[in-house]
């Protein structure tokens, strides 16, 4: 009777798991998704309607697919290419519209009101805890923090961006610009002319630049982390277009091993350029402090001396590690995606690279830009500010919800996602005007300000308190790079340039960027 009872009990256990981890299955992939589609259709939001697990992940994606393969001119519009599946939703359903992601909703905001809401209130719009783990592998550190965390780290990392600090970056800045413009002076020197294919030259810059101010090492000896970066980039893009299931990031497939790999020998690089540069430090070594590493480093003995053995202060090596890696990605990829755009949208507007050139020349003659006359560079900013506005390096911004708030007339319950489309609102005619598509300068010639209103729709580094800790750095070494090459060179669009902005977490060249560079007389 006593075992009777014992396998009646668990036969009852075993029923009562089955059934509610069955429950919880259903609700996750159907009933839940439903449950938001029907609230956020009583807010007034459009979109279409869920399907079974995967949401729009597959349409999304062969449109994806579809708009790489279309031939493009330079003057086409870049976003349906880059973004294709949010802006056909947009055109379909209007401003209030959102998609799924997977069981996920996503809706999509391009009011700039709402979006300067979002981007204020960082604490009721959040970084998505549910991303893709595998995503999370290429953006960490700042980027991803939250609350107390995320307001010590930024008060950290701060003193090693501070304007006078970039100051003492400026020879970095320079040596490595010289040595590119130097480079091509002697292929352009062997006939008078130089078809080069910027793209991965403009990337050994920046990678030099940030090995050089974040590091004190050359691009040679980080090569080996930038080319890891770049693979784990890939592998993580392709992760982020598929729908993920927990738990299968710890299944041992060819992509998941490799992304494992190249995260586990990125920190050890970096793990030891972080100790033997502790050592130097603690050794009262000289010029420890006189890059973006050692100034963080300085600035985190000072915090933790300054509060104690409290083990909530100050970073910890692992958390000092993800801070570099972002230094890599971020510190390499966005200057070098803003200079080879500002390159090829020059190469076809002649009118304007002509003005930039007379500029700085009028600014520095044939001397090597120094910071007073970096600030005199108004056209080589107008310019700058319009590629970020065309071609911002980042596309869209991701935040999520914990608890239902009120966004404007919207009610968005706990668990949607928010979708802020950058490229769509910088492109969106009813905020620029009808030449909205079209590369004009000459609309930031009263500063951001006054080109946009005041309004948040101008936003390539974000917005508010978490703007990009890094956008002076990368704004200053465009100017110094750019001002450089039109002093040396004339330049216009390759006959084989093949135009195909590709989205990656930037918006890259996909065939490269090849120009025609001749000495300017």
């Amino acid at each position: 009777m006593e075992m009777y009872d014992l396998k009646s009990i668990a036969v009852s256990i075993v029923l009562v798991t089955v059934v509610t981890w069955a429950w919880r299955l259903l609700n996750w992939v159907w009933f839940r998704p439903k449950k938001y589609e029907k609230y956020m259709r009583q807010q007034g939001l459009k979109g279409k309607p869920y399907r079974f697990l995967y949401g729009d992940l597959k349409e999304e994606f062969l449109m994806i697919k579809e708009a790489k393969s279309r031939p493009l001119n330079l003057s086409d519009d870049l976003v349906p290419l880059v973004l294709p599946f949010i802006d056909k939703l947009v055109k379909d359903y209007g401003d209030n519209s959102f998609m799924w992601f997977g069981t996920v909703p996503r809706v999509i905001i391009t009011n700039p009101n709402q979006v300067k809401e979002i981007l204020t209130k960082i604490n009721d719009f959040q970084i998505s805890k549910g991303r893709n783990p595998l995503v999370k592998k290429i953006v960490t550190g700042l980027l991803e923090y939250e609350g107390e965390k995320w307001t010590k780290h930024r008060r950290i990392i701060n003193p090693a961006f501070h304007q006078e600090k970039l100051k003492l970056m400026l020879p970095s800045f320079y040596k490595v610009c010289s040595e590119l413009v130097i480079k091509w002076e002697k292929l352009v020197n062997v006939a008078g002319s130089c078809e080069i294919d910027v793209w991965p030259e403009l990337q050994k810059l920046t990678g030099d630049v940030i090995s050089q101010t974040a590091f004190g090492s050359n691009y040679e000896e980080g090569r080996r982390i930038f080319q890891l970066q770049a693979e784990l980039v890939d592998l993580a893009m392709q992760a982020a277009h598929t729908f993920y299931i927990p738990g299968l990031r710890f299944l041992p497939t060819k992509r998941n091993k490799r992304i494992k790999e190249i995260d586990n020998e990125v920190r050890a690089l970096l793990m030891d350029i972080i100790e033997n540069r502790e050592k130097a430090m603690k050794a009262g070594e000289a010029a420890t402090n006189d890059d973006l590493l050692g100034i963080l480093m300085e600035s985190n003995f000072k915090e933790i001396k300054e509060h104690g053995n409290n083990k909530n202060v100050g970073m910890t090596i692992n958390e000092v590690i993800e801070e570099c890696k972002l230094f890599y990605l971020a510190g390499q990829e966005t200057t070098a995606v803003l200079l080879v755009w500002t390159l090829t949208l020059l190469s076809e507007h002649l009118d304007w690279q002509a003005r930039a050139r007379e500029e700085v020349l009028q600014v520095f003659g044939d001397q090597k830009p120094d910071s007073d006359g970096l600030n005199h560079l108004k056209v080589i900013s107008m310019i700058l500010y319009e590629v970020l506005r065309l071609y911002p390096p980042v596309v869209v911004l991701p935040r999520a919800v914990y608890k239902d708030i009120k966004l404007g007339n919207l009610l968005l319950p706990a668990g949607v996602e928010i979708f802020l489309p950058i490229v769509l609102v910088h492109h969106d005619k009813g905020l620029w005007g009808e030449d909205a598509k079209e590369f004009k300068p000459e609309r930031f010639s009263e500063g951001i300000s006054k080109a946009t209103k005041h309004q948040a729709s101008f936003f390539p580094f974000g917005w508010g308190s978490r703007i990009c800790i890094g956008q002076n750095f990368s704004i200053t070494e465009a100017k110094i790079a750019l001002a450089m090459i039109l002093q040396m060179f004339t330049w216009e669009l390759s006959p084989s340039y093949v135009h195909c902005p590709h989205r990656t977490i930037t918006i890259r060249p996909e065939y490269g960027a090849h120009l025609i560079l001749k000495k300017v007389p």
